[in-house]
């Protein structure tokens, strides 16, 4: 291979494929990986109509992916499906996550002054405009924690929790004690997006499952000049005498380039282990019970409501998005793994599904880079989290390729140039 290239990206994971796309499968079978050589019940249907994605993820209607799939113009080889629920875990039980002052009033979640309470407070956050001082009642939330502008609106704790951890999406309390301009336009993002579709949650999913997106944009970066080569076995980073990396060898072949794009199992060397996700994967004849019979839905269950130092996470997709057989359902429960036992620990969410088909848990390393990619040219994604929704696995992606490039991505696009079908499928 005599060919130098500016950029090599190895494997098809889909950071990877959505940084080739930027820049420019056939797995293990479930039941294979997890249960060997026996054969599924024939209750459970055809395998050819599964398309089970190991870290399912939904994203928002108006978030940072989709206005991804718009600027690299991806969307014309996917089709998206809304998501028909986003719910949240509460005092044992399951509750649609009020987005908006209208919702907060109808919501069981909350007394009667609380509800009040709580809709004013929506009304501050969906009125509120970046460069319109007359919205922002005197706060700088650029100064003002969202500790203090909660306090401001005196909402109880179990609120501060849903909007918090159901609404905003932040994965810990942290979020509380930091300048709160994030924090509000967490909760804009998400009740903007809630009324794009106007269906019963923010997020939207592709039919037939997250494995469209990598072929997806591995077909933008072949339009585009990229290069791909399948099944390459074993591909070694090669270093030159200063540890810059130079090339990827595999089958005793170089191709040589200037930087290398990789996930953590490829560079272990210069990735640090943070943590562990354990994850149950569940087959099921109905959906999740007290979610409205949806077909496709989040539950997020907020860490003080089990006593846990991390979030649970509810992912739940059926045949609606042609990722099972007609009648089936697949549920994940995941959560940031606190001990060795992801029975006992995923037992909360998996006690929410009702009766399960089958069930595969299962575990997986969390690393993160540690590597000064000017030094060493290496650009390293972080393992992927527990959180069914895209929006930290996007900002890791936004943060590579800003380094990789050196510039800004500018993702100021139309975002009616991606649809979704609203309606579920009977």
């Amino acid at each position: 291979m005599d060919e130098e290239y500016d950029v090599i990206v190895i494997g098809t994971g889909l950071k990877e494929c959505i940084l080739s796309g930027l820049l420019s499968v056939d797995g293990l079978k479930l039941w294979k990986c997890f249960r060997g050589n026996d054969q599924p019940p024939e209750e459970l249907g055809s395998s050819k109509e599964y398309n089970v994605d190991m870290i399912p993820k939904f994203m928002m209607a108006n978030g940072t992916l989709v206005r991804v799939l718009i600027h690299t113009d991806v969307t014309k080889y996917l089709h998206f499906k809304a998501v028909d629920g986003s719910f949240v875990y509460n005092k044992g039980k399951i509750y649609k996550v009020p987005a908006t002052d209208v919702e907060a009033l109808k919501s069981p979640l909350m007394g009667l002054f609380e509800k009040r309470r709580a809709r004013k407070f929506f009304i501050y956050v969906q009125d509120y405009e970046e460069n319109d001082p007359k919205s922002h009642e005197g706060l700088d939330l650029n100064k003002v924690t969202s500790r203090e502008l909660i306090t401001k609106y005196g909402l109880e704790d179990d609120t501060i929790d849903f909007i918090g951890h159901a609404l905003a999406l932040h994965i810990n309390d942290s979020y509380l004690d930091q300048p709160a301009m994030d924090f509000v336009k967490r909760m804009k993002l998400y009740a903007e997006s809630l009324a794009r579709f106007q269906g019963g949650s923010p997020y939207i999913y592709p039919l037939y499952g997250l494995g469209e997106m990598p072929q997806a944009f591995a077909r933008l970066s072949a339009v585009y000049g990229g290069t791909y080569m399948l099944n390459k076995p074993e591909c070694k980073v090669e270093f030159d005498s200063n540890g810059k990396a130079l090339g990827v060898t595999s089958e005793g072949e170089t191709a040589k380039c200037k930087k290398v794009v990789c996930d953590p199992s490829y560079l272990p060397d210069k990735v640090q282990k943070v943590g562990k996700v354990a994850r149950a994967i569940c087959i099921m004849s109905h959906p999740i019970p007290d979610t409205n019979n949806s077909h496709s839905a989040q539950v997020i269950l907020p860490q003080k409501q089990l006593g846990r130092q991390s979030d649970m996470y509810l992912f739940c997709c059926s045949y609606a998005h042609n990722v099972a057989p007609k009648g089936k359902y697949i549920a994940f429960v995941s959560t940031e793994a606190e001990t060795d036992k992801p029975e006992v620990e995923l037992k909360p969410g998996i006690d929410l599904l009702g009766p399960v088909d089958e069930i595969f848990y299962d575990t997986y390393d969390r690393f993160v880079p540690m590597n000064n990619h000017e030094v060493d040219s290496c650009f390293i994604s972080a393992s992927y989290d527990a959180t069914t929704h895209f929006e930290s696995t996007v900002e890791d992606v936004i943060q590579m390729y800003s380094k990789i490039t050196g510039k800004a991505l500018d993702l100021s696009v139309d975002l009616s140039a991606a649809s979704a079908s609203a309606d579920a499928e009977a």
